[in-house]
């Protein structure tokens, strides 16, 4: 855009920043103009294809229309020799296939493996990330797999015709959409057009400006700029928005590659912060109904006397089994503190609610059975509900459902208050009978 004939080729904003501006010498108004004003031609093509979807081959065509006046006001001005930078001679035909020219001896095999390893891993990243991009935008599905297979034999078959390296490139990617390409036939109208350009047409783009073809990789990159979605993300969940901003700050300062290991390294970092910190709630009962729900949510949940109710949200894996096993213990001390705040019955049942709870390994096995000896030990009884058939089968062959007993597992919530219940009342009335004995 302004016809610098030395650029940086890093992609960094702090490198594009320092390469334009320690070369202001070396700026060209010609380009700035032409630049500037084939931009806003498109940005006004597609302004108007917005206002009136009728006319959305206005701004589909307005790329083409773009070369096409760019190259012709080039070459009638001559405006080359004035600063503007042309692409000028092309080769013209399609290369031989190379299918008889690969090598597979040690010395380049082993070349062609590390750095085919390297670029698959990252071109795949990058092209499932654009993809999935455009797909919000579109609203449709991407299937990873589908999209690994097709680079993969695009690649292969590729490679045996002197083929470019294919991936999903952003900017072209970008232009595309922008064009309003629907489905992937678009790719073939593209290849095939290429095609007849190598073959017939290259010295005809001899005068096209590198400057136009600038401004269509700019305008539509200003198309995919959603900061409303950004603001959205930011309302909604700030982990994901934090997501967001560091894929952004990742790709701005740095390239695509590092802005997808700064996004997935703080979505793996929150699965191991949900998985390591699992929630737990107090469930209470809804007035009237067999419905158990957040005390926190619900302020209509009522607590049941002498019953305490802890639902876990999470797995319980050796990364969370002793924060669970503290929260747990933290939360009957607290129930405990309140009941004898408010001069009600102590707590005698401690009932938890793994309808969450996918999977346990060893160490959540062991912290149910300290968690059942301590229970033990400060006189209250431990009640499981609603366990999983996974959770059973390991709580049975480790011998710890033995020690709870069978007869403190509930399919419900509900069914385990009211089992909890019926054994308060029958000790009530045990011991009012015990006390009018000793009266007599």
């Amino acid at each position: 855009m302004l016809g610098l004939q030395h650029f940086t080729t890093s992609t960094d904003l702090v490198s594009v920043m320092e390469s334009v501006f320690t070369q202001t010498h070396q700026w060209r108004w010609e380009s700035v103009v032409l630049g500037s004003c084939f931009l806003f031609f498109l940005l006004l093509t597609r302004y108007l294809s917005k206002r009136n979807p009728k006319f959305f081959w206005i701004s589909a065509a307005a790329p083409l229309t773009s070369v096409v006046l760019a190259s012709l006001l080039v070459y009638l001005t001559h405006a080359e020799n004035h600063g503007v930078q042309v692409i000028g001679y092309l080769k013209k035909g399609i290369n031989p296939p190379s299918a008889t020219s690969l090598e597979f001896s040690p010395p380049y095999i082993m070349i062609a493996l590390k750095t085919g390893i390297i670029t698959g891993v990252i071109a795949l990243a990058e092209g499932i990330a654009v993809g999935r991009s455009f797909a919000m935008y579109k609203n449709y599905q991407i299937d990873g797999n589908k999209e690994m297979i097709a680079f993969g034999m695009m690649n292969i078959v590729g490679s045996l015709t002197s083929c470019y390296l294919t991936t999903g490139p952003f900017s072209r990617s970008a232009v595309n959409y922008n064009a309003g390409c629907k489905t992937a036939m678009s790719n073939v109208v593209m290849a095939i057009a290429v095609m007849i350009t190598l073959l017939f047409l290259t010295p005809l783009f001899h005068y096209t400006p590198l400057v136009v073809l600038s401004a269509i990789i700019i305008s539509a990159m200003l198309g995919l700029i959603d900061y409303e979605a950004a603001i959205h993300l930011w309302h909604v969940d700030k982990i994901d928005f934090c997501v967001c901003l560091g894929a952004y700050l990742g790709v701005v300062f740095g390239s695509v590659e590092i802005g997808l290991v700064v996004a997935v390294t703080i979505s793996i970092l929150r699965v191991l912060l949900f998985i390591a910190r699992p929630r737990t709630t107090v469930l209470g009962n809804i007035p009237n109904s067999l419905v158990y729900r957040r005390v926190d949510q619900y302020p209509i949940a009522q607590s049941i006397p002498g019953i305490f109710i802890l639902h876990i949200d999470a797995p319980i894996y050796f990364a969370n089994a002793s924060y669970l096993r503290e929260r747990i213990s933290r939360g009957i001390d607290d129930e405990e503190d309140a009941l004898k705040t408010k001069g009600r019955t102590n707590l005698q049942y401690v009932i938890l609610d793994l309808g969450a709870v996918g999977s346990i390994d060893t160490s959540g096995i062991s912290m149910l059975e300290d968690l059942k000896k301590n229970l033990d030990r400060r006189g209250l009884q431990l009640v499981l509900a609603n366990p999983g058939s996974e959770i059973m089968k390991k709580l049975d062959k480790s011998k710890v459902l033995e020690g709870i007993g069978h007869e403190w597992i509930f399919l419900t919530v509900a069914e385990a208050v009211g089992s909890c219940n019926f054994m308060l009342h029958t000790q009530k009335q045990a011991d009012s009978n015990g006390t009018h004995d000793n009266m007599v």
